[in-house]
């Protein structure tokens, strides 16, 4: 079979080929790994980006631990564990991203951090902002400091939002979202089936057809690569995928629950309650989050009290690795399509196996 890339050869230069210019070491279809807060550590970013995919550094809200995650990953590059090709990453810019949910992280600290840094990471993936006006200042501050060199990413999970931020923020990637999505996502949205194509229509409608669009939630192996791809997607995102692989900072017993977890969309649900239980404040009231239905979650259903089912919670924290699984109350964010990951796997042999997979329509 050809491959994709020989597939679109004889046609014009299509929209994928911006993302391959600038992220020269990665190969086509582009694959991501999203930037889950605490999860996503230099392991897990340098290991997808040395598979010629694209990782993130999951810095989240906690600015603080930024300068920690840079470092680790910088070295982690000069170190033997990952090797790029020579040349193969552009001058002045990291090949890995880093992530931010807007509406609790410190602007100014994270531009203080980017401005001393000698070289600026390849993209900046901005989420859940405050407002449209407090993501604008995070896309201009951005630019100002890493002098063009880091793209501009933006997660939205609807049409309204995609077209709104691509007229005052000008992106060079939107993340599409789409509600089979792990972990935080807009409480209204609809699966990246239709999410996808109505937000690509939108935004050419508009003039915005030169934005790179990244599709996200419920990806875990190459027939979700194709189809993002046929829907209009330039390069997918995967989350939950990674969850299972050695590389993800995660405990044995979230790991294991998520290669238990089945059904996705009987046994995971978007609610607030596991922000409740684990004192995770502060999401605007648009965002919930997509985890593995547990005791935390059906007991709250059965009428238990917050302060109950907290010190519950607490309680089975002090379990380790057992406060996760069928009967347990701990949090594992994960997307519908968990019930695909059937098995730990290091992060190559994951990218390997999703890209032997992807068969495409001729």
């Amino acid at each position: 079979m050809n491959s994709i890339s020989e597939q679109n050869s004889n046609q014009e230069k299509p929209k994928w080929r911006s993302l391959m210019d600038h992220y020269s070491w990665t190969e086509y279809p582009l694959i991501v790994s999203a930037p889950m807060r605490l999860i996503s550590t230099a392991p897990l970013a340098l290991s997808v980006s040395s598979n010629k995919g694209l990782g993130f550094l999951g810095v989240g809200t906690d600015v603080e631990t930024l300068p920690a995650l840079l470092k680790s990953a910088t070295e982690g590059l000069a170190s033997e564990t990952f090797s790029f090709e020579l040349g193969s990453v552009p001058s002045g810019i990291l090949p890995f991203g880093v992530g931010f949910i807007c509406w609790g992280a410190d602007l100014q600290a994270a531009l203080d951090i980017f401005k001393q840094a000698p070289l600026k990471p390849a993209a900046v993936w901005l989420f859940a902002p405050k407002s449209n006006d407090e993501l604008i200042r995070w896309v201009d501050g951005i630019r100002g400091v890493c002098d063009g060199r880091t793209k501009i990413w933006v997660q939205v999970g609807s049409v309204v939002n995609a077209l709104e931020v691509a007229k005052t923020c000008h992106p060079d990637v939107l993340v599409i979202q789409g509600s089979d999505a792990g972990g935080h996502g807009l409480v209204q949205s609809c699966s990246l089936m239709t999410l996808l194509p109505e937000c690509a229509d939108a935004l050419k409608s508009e003039g915005f057809d030169s934005i790179s669009l990244i599709a996200a939630g419920g990806i875990m192996d190459g027939r979700g690569v194709a189809a993002a791809l046929v829907l209009g997607a330039d390069a997918v995102c995967m989350g939950t995928r990674f969850l299972a692989s050695p590389e993800a900072n995660i405990s044995k017993g979230y790991r294991q629950d998520v290669i238990r977890a089945n059904d996705g969309g009987n046994n995971t649900m978007r609610t607030t309650v596991y922000d409740s239980v684990r004192g995770t404040a502060g999401w605007p009231k648009d965002y919930n989050a997509r985890g593995v239905l547990n005791h935390s979650f059906w007991d709250h259903a059965k009428g238990m009290t917050m302060e109950e089912n907290k010190r519950l919670y607490e309680e089975a924290l002090k379990k380790g690795d057992d406060g996760w699984g069928e009967h347990g109350r701990l949090t594992a964010y994960a997307g519908t399509g968990v019930g695909l990951v059937k098995s730990e796997m290091a992060v190559a042999e994951i990218l390997d196996e999703v890209r032997r997979g992807i068969r495409m329509p001729v």
